[in-house]
């Protein structure tokens, strides 16, 4: 069953990805269910941006906080290989968290989603919504 997404998540990724260049962007997919709704942008905190990415714990507590609230849960996250390609990496495989999350991959104007499984990524297909 895809994952639902709506377009303006893609654009937030896509527009985060460009404005962000040469360094990786990243971000918060929020949602429900198997429906992301928002792609939230926060800051790279990795030493070395243009190459990793490190979600800005603030944003991430922030995010856990607004859902424990009554906000949109966090489904997983977003970054861009701004010179790779948009899978995930061997550096993305060693990092991840295995914890079911989505992770958004975005490459020039590519998007690919993937499940962070126990067995590793695995691809999703999706479904573009209006929003």
């Amino acid at each position: 069953m895809p994952i639902c997404i709506t377009a303006g998540a893609l654009d937030t990724i896509r527009t985060e990805a460009r404005r962000c260049h040469p360094c990786e962007a990243c971000g918060i997919l929020l949602g429900q269910g198997d429906a992301i709704a928002t792609a939230w942008p926060a800051a790279n905190v990795a030493p070395q941006p243009e190459r990793h990415f490190e979600i800005d714990p603030t944003a991430l507590i922030a995010a856990h906080r607004a859902a424990r609230a009554g906000g949109p849960a966090v489904l997983g996250y977003f970054h861009s290989h701004p010179t790779g390609a948009a899978h995930p990496s061997p550096t993305d495989a060693a990092m991840a968290a295995r914890d079911g999350r989505i992770w958004a991959i975005v490459a020039g104007d590519a998007i690919t989603l993937w499940h962070d499984s126990l067995s590793g990524f695995e691809p999703l297909s999706y479904d573009v919504v209006a929003g």
